[in-house]
């Protein structure tokens, strides 16, 4: 099936057994052209691994993050971070969502706070939600629309059919490109920024939402104060 037509493959047979030799120039030129080759990559090889660094800190080497996480709060790369997973459909993140922000405010110009996705397979409309929420993050409006998710969560929450079209409903109420908006939801590749998190937070050893890291080290919280705990010992260090 995935064979050369037998008339293509006899003539193929036929030139391996009648072998035409190149000519000296020929060969000579090709030996030249692969040595000035491998000159080359060994010259990009060499100035990659041997230029110093002197690139600022950014946002993509805080702790537990990647340069295209969405970073709500920006203090520094020496002030602590805090790193929350969440799923826009786990009751427990929607009751933890007027908390956060709260603490979003205390520690407003002492914390960097960045948000990843971990949308739980259990969740019928977490990863529709979570694209949605990336598709207005590609507009500028991760905050906006992360926001409306919580505030309408218990409008759509553990329901058993697909909740897109109520999330762009959510997009054309913030104004958005519609277009790119569906555009977003429709690429792959928006869905495997998700999938990415969700990847990475296993790894991490996520298990649950939501779930906070501190400066790279995940809290174990049995109290909302232990959060706020943390985050001072972490200031006064």
């Amino acid at each position: 099936m995935y064979g050369a037509p037998p008339a293509a493959l006899e003539e193929q047979m036929n030139a391996r057994r009648t072998p035409k030799k190149l000519p000296t120039v020929v060969v000579a030129l090709l030996i030249s052209a692969v040595i000035a080759v491998i000159i080359v990559i060994a010259a990009v090889v060499y100035v990659k691994t041997s230029a110093p660094d002197e690139v600022a800190p950014d946002r993509g080497e805080l702790p537990i993050t990647r340069s295209d996480s969405h970073v709500l709060d920006y203090v520094g790369p020496d002030a602590p971070t805090l790193v929350e997973f969440l799923d826009f459909e786990c009751e427990v993140c929607g009751a933890f969502a007027p908390y956060v922000e709260e603490i979003r405010q205390q520690y407003d110009g002492d914390i960097n706070y960045v948000v990843r996705y971990f949308p739980i397979p259990g969740h019928f409309n977490s990863m529709n939600a979570a694209v949605a929420v990336e598709a207005a993050a590609q507009q500028g409006s991760f905050e906006e629309m992360h926001d409306l998710m919580f505030e309408t969560q218990a409008e759509w929450g553990e329901g058993q059919t697909s909740e897109a079209a109520r999330f762009r409903s959510y997009a054309e109420e913030l104004g958005l490109d519609m277009a790119a908006y569906d555009a977003a939801v429709a690429d792959p590749g928006t869905q495997a920024r998700v999938e990415e998190d969700f990847s990475e937070g296993r790894a991490l050893g996520v298990g649950g939402t939501p779930t906070f890291f501190l400066d790279g080290e995940q809290l174990e919280l049995t109290q909302l104060s232990d959060l706020t705990d943390a985050i001072d010992r972490a200031l006064a260090d």
